[in-house]
Formats: C-alpha cells, sequence, structure tokens
C-alpha cells in the first residue's frame, strides 16, 4: 500500500552548468559538472542550524567551485567517510584527500576505465577496463598496490564486490570472477532492453537486473529464497536504502519495499534525471541543473500512516527496524498494531489469523475472551472491556447439536423471519470462531498453567514450613494444585489458568469435541467447577462431567452419574441424549485409583456391580490392595449371597493371600449350604451319601486344597450319619487316618478312595519323614482290612467329636495309647510311631488297647482278605514288606502274594547288587588314592654342597633342611621354624586389631 516513506527536497536548483554526478561529504554536496569543475555547496547560512554529518533539508548555495577538476568529464564520485578519500572517475581513476580535495594518486592502469567498485571492509579496489579487471589494495597510506589483473570475456558494464569474489555484468550475462584465481562461472542472462545493473545489497548478496525484474543471489551467484522484485520499467540505476530499493526509471523514481511480496511504496515525479545516489542517511537524485535529496519520513510516523491505512503487515515490518534502544517503544507500538490487526481480520472472517495477532501482542487472555460473550467464565474475574466487542461464539446448542428449549423463548414472529441459509452461515461462522479460540487457548495454556503449577507448589512450600506465601495469605481462601471450587484473590496465575481451562472446555464442547475435553480434564486442569458442572449438564455431555467431578474429588457425585446411566443403558428404551453405551466395567475402571484413599467409597459402588462382573470387581479388591477382612465382612452384612463368590475368585487369583480366618469362612459357608440341602432331602427321605451337588463338591474340593480352615469346629457340625466324605477327610486332617480309612472302606465302601487317600498323604509328608515312617499310612489300611472293627470306631469318632480342641492336639504325640486294664497285647499307634511292632499271633493283635472291650462283638466279622492282596499289589514298593507279612493270616496262599513279593524281591535283590557294586568301586578308589599317595612319598632331592637355603641364602651343609611341596624348595629347618612363628606373631596381632 503506498504511503509516504521519504520527503522529496530540493537543495540545489539553476546550477551554472549541466550536472554529470553528485556526492556529499558530511553536510556538503559535490556537484561534477560537465564543463570538469567540481562545485561545493553548503546549506544556506541564513537557515537554521544542522548537524554537521549529514544533509540539510534546505537550499543549499554556492561555497566554491574548483574549475579544471578534470579534464574530461566526471562519470562517478564516491567519497570513503573511513580513509577520508574521494574517488572520482574521469580519464582514469584519481584519489583526493579530503576536506582538501588534493590529488593524492591517480591509477595510471585505470585510464579508460568505465566502472569501479570499493570494498571498504578489506580495503580493495576493482575496476573494468574495456575486457581487463583489475584488482587493486589500499596501503594504508595514499597509495595503492596492484594485487591481481583478469581478462573477461566482454566489456564490462556494471561491477560489485560480493565477499571474495567480484560480480560483473557483460553485455549478454552475468559472472561471478574469483579474485584469488580468476575463475569465472555464469550466473544467468542480462536483460534485452537494458544493460546489466548489479547492486550490492547490506545481506552480502546481490541484486540483478533483468529488465524490469530484479533478481536477488547470493555472493556464489545462486538463486536466493527472497523472490523478485518487480518494478513497473526498467530501472537505469538502483539505490539500496534499507528497508526500501529506489529505482530510477525513465519517468519518475519508484521506491518499494525490500519485505515480499516488494510492494509499491512511494512514486517520485521527477522528469530528465540522471542518477541516485545513496549518500549518508539520504539518497541524491541530480537532475541536469538541479539537485533532489529524499529524506526518509521517520519510522514511527510511517507506522503510523500504515495502521491508518490498514498496511499492518508493513507496519509491523517497520516496526523490527526501530533501533534497539527504543525496545519499549517498539514493543509497544507491534502490540497496538497487532490488536488492531487482529480486530480487522476478525471482521473480515480470517479469525485462525486474527488470533495469531492476538497471541503476538501478547494481549491478556481475557481481553481475547471478552469478545465471546457466550463462553463464561468465573464470576470473580472481571474482564476488560475491548475496542469493539462482538460475540464471535453464537449460541452453543447451534455447534452440537439442534436448538435447546431455551432457545425456543425468543418470540415466534422473530424465528420464522430468519433465514435457513443464514442461519447455517451464522453456524459455520461461530464454528470457525470457536475453532480459533481453541487454537489461541491451547498456545497460551503451557506457560499460564506452569505459573499456575509454580504458584500452588510455592504455597505448599511456604506453608510447610509455617510461613505465609504472601502477606493477605492468612485473610483468603487455600487451595489445592488443582483448586476447583474457588479460587484465592491473590493468586493471578490461577486465576488466568481457571478462566483459560473454564473457556477451553466449553470451547471443545460447543465445536463436538468432546474426547478432547475428556483429555483435557484428566490431566492437570484449573477448570471452575461449578460453571462447567452447569454447563455440562446442559448439554448432557456425561463423560466430561465424569471427569470434571473426578478432577474436583466429587468421587460420589461421579459414581452415583455412572451408576444411572449404566442402569438406564440396561433399559429396553434408553434415553434419546445417551449417546454411548455405559458398562459396570466404567465404574470399576473408575474405582481403582481410589482403593488406597477411601476404601468404604470403594465397597459401597463395587457390590453394586459385584453380582454381574464378579471377576473384574473382585481383581479391583486384589489390585487395589483392598483389606480382604474388610470387604468380606462388607460383604457377609450387604451382600451375604455374594460372599462365597468373592472368597472363591479370591482363593483363584492369589491362593497364598487369603488368610485362614477366610478360608475358614469360606468352607463354614460351603459346609452351611450342604448341611440346608441335606435336611431338605432328609425331610423328603431322598437323601443319598452317593449323590453331589455342587455346593458339596466346592467343599469337598475346598478340604482337600486349602488348610486354613478349622477341622474340628467343621467335624462338629456334620451329622452323625450322614456326610461321611465330609467326615473322613476332616479326621485326616486332624491327622486321624485309621478313621478317616475306616469310614472309606467300612461306610462308603469304596477302598478306591482310601488307597487314594492314603497316596495323598504318602506324597504330602515323602519330604519330610523317611519312608518306613510314610508307609506306615499303608499299613493302617492294610490292618483295616484285615481286622474290620465298625462299631468301635464310629464311638471313637463320637468321642473325639465330644471331646475338647486339646485332645486333637495329642494325635501327633509319639506316646502310646494307656491301657485299660486288660490283658491284650500292647500295641502302639502306626501313624504316630516310628518303631511299630506288629504281633504274628494273629490279626486281632492289631487293634489298640482302646478296642479290646469290642472284641467280643467283632469276633465273627470277615476279614477283608482280598483287598489287602489287591493293597500290597498296588503300593508294594511303598510297603514295609516284613510288617505286612506279619500282619496277613496264617492261612494265606503264597500265590496270592506274588504280585506282592515278586517286585519286592527283585527290588532287593536290585538294591544288593548296587549296593555291592558301589562297594567295590569305593574300595578301588580308595586303593588308587593311596596309590598316588605313595608315588607322592616316594620324591628325591639332591642336596650338594652348594644347595642354598631359600630363606636366608646360606648354603645348606650338613644342616637339618626342610623341603616344601614343589620338590625343589630347600631350607633350613631352622629358618623354617622361625618364618611360621613369625607368621603365627602377625595373625594374631591382624586379630587382635581388628
Amino acid at each position: 500500500m503506498v504511503h509516504s516513506a521519504y520527503d522529496t527536497i530540493e537543495l540545489i536548483s539553476d546550477t551554472p552548468s549541466k550536472i554529470d554526478t553528485v556526492e556529499s561529504h558530511s553536510s556538503n554536496l559535490f556537484l561534477a559538472c560537465s564543463d570538469g569543475s567540481l562545485r561545493i555547496y553548503q546549506p544556506d547560512s541564513n537557515s537554521s542550524d544542522n548537524p554537521s554529518d549529514s544533509l540539510a533539508k534546505q537550499p543549499y548555495a554556492l561555497d566554491k567551485t574548483l574549475t579544471n577538476f578534470s579534464k574530461r568529464p566526471i562519470l562517478s564520485l564516491q567519497v570513503l567517510p573511513s580513509h577520508d578519500l574521494l574517488f572520482s572517475l574521469s580519464e582514469s581513476i584519481s584519489v583526493h584527500n579530503l576536506p582538501s580535495l588534493e590529488t593524492s594518486a591517480v591509477i595510471s592502469k585505470a585510464k579508460g576505465a568505465n566502472v569501479y567498485s570499493w570494498d571498504d571492509r578489506r580495503g580493495f579496489l576493482c575496476f573494468a577496463r574495456q575486457r581487463r579487471v583489475f584488482i587493486f589494495r589500499h596501503d594504508g597510506g595514499r597509495g595503492f598496490v596492484e594485487v591481481k589483473e583478469y581478462g573477461v570475456p566482454d566489456t564490462v558494464k556494471s561491477m560489485a564486490w560480493c565477499g571474495e569474489n567480484i560480480c560483473i555484468g557483460v553485455r549478454k550475462e552475468y559472472m561471478i570472477l574469483n579474485s584469488g584465481n580468476g575463475a569465472l562461472s555464469e550466473v544467468f542472462s542480462s536483460g534485452r532492453i537494458t544493460p546489466p545493473l548489479v547492486v550490492s545489497l547490506p545481506s552480502g548478496g546481490l541484486l540483478l537486473g533483468k529488465d524490469n525484474i530484479g533478481v536477488f543471489v547470493d555472493q556464489h551467484g545462486k538463486l536466493g529464497q527472497e523472490g523478485r522484485i518487480v518494478w513497473s520499467e526498467a530501472p537505469t540505476e538502483v539505490a539500496i536504502h534499507e528497508p526500501y530499493a529506489i529505482a530510477l526509471l525513465p519517468k519518475h523514481v519508484e521506491i518499494r519495499s525490500l519485505q515480499q511480496p516488494y510492494p509499491l511504496i512511494q512514486t517520485v515525479v521527477l522528469r530528465n534525471v540522471r542518477h541516485l545516489v545513496q549518500s549518508n542517511d539520504t539518497v541524491l537524485i541530480s537532475l541536469d541543473k538541479s539537485v533532489y535529496a529524499l529524506f526518509p519520513v521517520p519510522l514511527g510516523a510511517q507506522i503510523v500512516q500504515l495502521t491508518a491505512s490498514g498496511d499492518f503487515d508493513e507496519a509491523l515490518a517497520l516496526c523490527k527496524l526501530l533501533p534497539p534502544e527504543d525496545s519499549s517503544l517498539r514493543a509497544a507500538k507491534e502490540s497496538a498494531i497487532h490488536i488492531r490487526y487482529a480486530h480487522y481480520l476478525f471482521e473480515n472472517g480470517s479469525y485462525e489469523e486474527a488470533v495469531e495477532h492476538f497471541l503476538a501482542s501478547q494481549v491478556d487472555i481475557t481481553y481475547v475472551l471478552s469478545l465471546y460473550p457466550s463462553i463464561v467464565v468465573p464470576k470473580s474475574m472481571v474482564l476488560p472491556e475491548p475496542e469493539k466487542l462482538m460475540d464471535l461464539g453464537g449460541d452453543a446448542s447451534d455447534l452440537s447439536r439442534g436448538s435447546s428449549a431455551d432457545d425456543m423463548e425468543a418470540p415466534a414472529q422473530s424465528l420464522l423471519e430468519i433465514d435457513e441459509n443464514a442461519s447455517v452461515e451464522s453456524k459455520i461462522v461461530s464454528h470457525n470462531t470457536l475453532m480459533a479460540l481453541i487454537k489461541y487457548l491451547q498456545k497460551k495454556r503451557f506457560i499460564i498453567i506452569e505459573k499456575a503449577a509454580s504458584e500452588g507448589t510455592n504455597e505448599a512450600v511456604y506453608d510447610a514450613v509455617g510461613s505465609n506465601f504472601r502477606s493477605h495469605a492468612s485473610s483468603r481462601t487455600k487451595k489445592t494444585n488443582k483448586g476447583r471450587s474457588s479460587i484465592p484473590l491473590g493468586s493471578g496465575g490461577r486465576d488466568r489458568a481457571a478462566i483459560l481451562d473454564t473457556a477451553l472446555l466449553q470451547a471443545l464442547i460447543l465445536t463436538g469435541q468432546t474426547s478432547a475435553a475428556v483429555e483435557l480434564l484428566k490431566g492437570l486442569n484449573y477448570c471452575d467447577l461449578k460453571i462447567c458442572e452447569e454447563f455440562l449438564q446442559k448439554r448432557n455431555q456425561y463423560m466430561a462431567l465424569i471427569e470434571l467431578y473426578r478432577c474436583g474429588d466429587k468421587h460420589r457425585e461421579a459414581l452415583k452419574l455412572l451408576l444411572q446411566l449404566v442402569e438406564e443403558s440396561k433399559s429396553d428404551h434408553p434415553r434419546a441424549d445417551l449417546t454411548q453405551k455405559f458398562t459396570p466395567q466404567m465404574i470399576i475402571e473408575y474405582l481403582k485409583p481410589l482403593c488406597g484413599t477411601d476404601s468404604m467409597l470403594v465397597l459401597e459402588f463395587a457390590m453394586l456391580v459385584l453380582e454381574s462382573c464378579p471377576t473384574e470387581t473382585i481383581e479391583l479388591f486384589l489390585s487395589g490392595n483392598v483389606p480382604a477382612d474388610l470387604v468380606n465382612s462388607y460383604l457377609k452384612q450387604h451382600a451375604p449371597n455374594m460372599q462365597a463368590t468373592y472368597l472363591e475368585h479370591m482363593l483363584a487369583m492369589n491362593e497364598d493371600g487369603i488368610s485362614g480366618n477366610l478360608q475358614n469362612e469360606m468352607v463354614q459357608i460351603y459346609l452351611s449350604e450342604v448341611l440346608d440341602w441335606y435336611s431338605e432331602l432328609r425331610s423328603q427321605q431322598k437323601w443319598d451319601e452317593t449323590v453331589y451337588s455342587s455346593t458339596r463338591k466346592k467343599l469337598l474340593s475346598a478340604m482337600d486344597n486349602i488348610s486354613g480352615y478349622n477341622p474340628e469346629g467343621l467335624l462338629k457340625r456334620l451329622p452323625p450319619d450322614a456326610l461321611y466324605e465330609e467326615r473322613a477327610n476332616l479326621l485326616g486332617k486332624l491327622n486321624q487316618h485309621e478313621l478317616a480309612l475306616s469310614i472309606y472302606v467300612h461306610k462308603l465302601h469304596v477302598p478306591e478312595l482310601a488307597l487314594s487317600y492314603c497316596d495323598r498323604i504318602y506324597e504330602s509328608q515323602v519330604h519330610q519323614s523317611s519312608a518306613k515312617v510314610l508307609s506306615n499310612v499303608y499299613l493302617t489300611l492294610l490292618q483295616i482290612y484285615l481286622n474290620p472293627r465298625t462299631r468301635n470306631f464310629e464311638k471313637r469318632i463320637n468321642n473325639l467329636v465330644s471331646a475338647p480342641n486339646a485332645e486333637f492336639r495329642r494325635v501327633n504325640s509319639t506316646a502310646a495309647i494307656r491301657g485299660r486294664g486288660r490283658s491284650t497285647k500292647k500295641v502302639v499307634e502306626i501313624e504316630g510311631a516310628e518303631d511299630v511292632r506288629f504281633s504274628s499271633s494273629n490279626t486281632e493283635s492289631g487293634r489298640s488297647d482302646g478296642d479290646a472291650d469290642e472284641a467280643s462283638d467283632e469276633g465273627g466279622s470277615n476279614i477283608m482278605l482280598e483287598e489287602a492282596l489287591d493293597l500290597l499289589s498296588q503300593r508294594w514298593e511303598r510297603i514295609n514288606g516284613a510288617q505286612a507279612l506279619k500282619m496277613l493270616p496264617r492261612e494265606t496262599k503264597l500265590k496270592n502274594l506274588l504280585p506282592f513279593l515278586g517286585p519286592l524281591l527283585r527290588k532287593s535283590s536290585e538294591a544288593h547288587r548296587n549296593f555291592s557294586v558301589i562297594k567295590r568301586l569305593r574300595e578301588c578308589e580308595n586303593l588308587q588314592v593311596k596309590g598316588e599317595l605313595y608315588s607322592k612319598r616316594k620324591a628325591v632331592v639332591k642336596v650338594t654342597g652348594d644347595s642354598m637355603c631359600s630363606l636366608c641364602n646360606k648354603k645348606i651343609g650338613t644342616s637339618v633342611f626342610a623341603v616344601y611341596p614343589n620338590g625343589t624348595t630347600l631350607v633350613h629347618f631352622v629358618c623354617f621354624r622361625d618364618s611360621q612363628s613369625m607368621k603365627a606373631v602377625k595373625g594374631s596381632q591382624s586379630r587382635k586389631r581388628s
């Protein structure tokens, strides 16, 4: 956009001679005229004073004239301020001292030169003469020394230094000349209308003219990324005066910006312009007989012009050119421009670009949110009034769903007048504005949340040491890191965090980004609980509402809502606003983090889903380390029907983690259910001992597999005439193996169960006792087969049930059972004794003394010889053969014992043979070791007159000597003894120190 970047002032007019070129030094102007004179002009003395180092904005008057300054017309003048020299290009290149203008040097080789370029950084001068390029170096005084001379393909029309290289423009193309070795590299062809034009840039690059296009290249001739300047016509000269490029065109002077897209800034209409010269902070324009100067308008004034005209990008670019000492002014101007630009973009529908400028302006978020009256923020926050308020957010309901009931409050006539297309367009605009707001808030959020968290951390630290974070901290409300319910007035960081998160949540919901809103609530946030709760409830955003309750520690409200949604999801006609299905697993997932902080709340709501999700609920209790006793007692009180289920899952998942009390409780529950089932069948006279319900199977499995329950208490609850298998299991737990086996044999009549029982006992104790002791359980079963005593074992069981608990602890004692006054031979109980002895007179001798008074009643019972022989044949390797043979009746036939004696004798013979082989191997090994010992003792040591003691280094001679085990080291015996005694003393001293 066109604006006034330069003021055009005429400095000199109506010169006597035609002006060839112009240059300035300090406040003076040098005019080279066509008559070979040099005219020096100064500011009019009648005008106000100006700085001596810059040109004055006033007319100039002739100070003096140097006639015959040059014999031929001067093509170019250039002042070197760093060296106080003046270059003049005419017949050759002359060097003049300043300010005297005396000629200090004339470069003779420059005679006929048409163009030159000066490198002020290195003090190098290059010039072209026809097809030759010369390089001279300033020697630090007043002279120049030739460095290089190179040939080029054609006459040079334009040239300029670019770093270590020289860019030259010949008739048809541009080339890069390496000043070190003269290598040439082509860049691109020049234009067809105007001659080549090479212009140096302050950045070190070049601007090369190609007709009306200016091309940017780097120091090596490669095209830059800046693009191209397009002039309105082909320029003859170009001067660079940042941030602008000024071109001399046939009819006017054109000024363009050096920032893309290189817009036209200003046009200066002057006729017959001959040259453009950059001088200090101005650009001189020489005409035939007058001189004009382009004085730059102050940047501040240009910025005001551009802002007022709406050219905000150019105004911001100029702000960056303000000097560093005006950094505060620059920041203020940039912020004001960004704000005005943002409002302009908002009004024109460029919402995302607008919020980018709001970000760059560093304006407070409350300013931006004030453009969205539909976004509700905490009431305690006072929002500033912007320059222009406009509701760009629209009605919330327009974005996520259809109009709500609140929207229908408008008069019906007004609603009918709204055009349908306008309504759709309004929704799109509202959505776009909110999307822009979301991006703005998300970019601002990191810094604001970080500051808010830092404030919370500082408060916690100061509170921990008993100090106040601020002077009025004692009078304001304390707040946690996430602070939802209230925001203390002194915490500015958290004030802004609450505003930002509350607004961001609403914008996300209004644009349909529910998942993003939920993710926001899952992390650290400062959403205002009351505002967001009301907002989410109104729009039925249940997932976000649950997360809001969670981050606000309102877990009971969240769980109640979640439970309600689960129940509604189960119904046949769920609510229309339920966009997703809620399952009991969601409640379990919610409860997991609460197990370590609020066990009672976890139990209260877990009970509601335990029946539908038993496995997941038990896993919740286990993973959350909720005390099992607490869970069990809670179930017992509130859900007794689920108590057994919980204990079953507990045992299945973590058998070692369940205590003995819980194991006992589970078995008691099973037994109660079995007893109820037994009573019901017994009343119907349908009881059958061989029938097993599912609960009875669980009871038997629990009795077999767990060990933490109390068998004494369970045994007392069993009926005397039923549940024999359960009774046998419990007697086994009490180590009453004989009684348990008697039940299997005489009550259940299942020898297979009795054998399995013996195997279980044997295998469970195989690593704890010797095989001799373990085999007693099989001998006990054998004794039962050979000496049936039905009435006696029932009486003993009844005695056990009625006896105090102390009697159960005596079963493992190794003391013999005392007799009751009868003459029957005393027999020690099999399962508890290590030195079991059985009488060989008859099978009756296997009875205990306590059974003697019942012997007369059992004389007619038949022994179970066949079952006994089967036992011996099946478990011959686990039974003591000698004792078993003593227990068998005398009339037992030997052929019936072959399945038992055959493998037993073979095993015995094999063991005898193996032991014999081992004995012989040990004897051979012993002989081998003795042989090695004898060979070692036969070692020969040769002692000569030259043999030396390894300790004292004296000859052994005829003294008593000792030989070390290696067989070669000889020492005096006395030396050996002394060394051993010294080692013993040192060892005792070291032990005392330790």
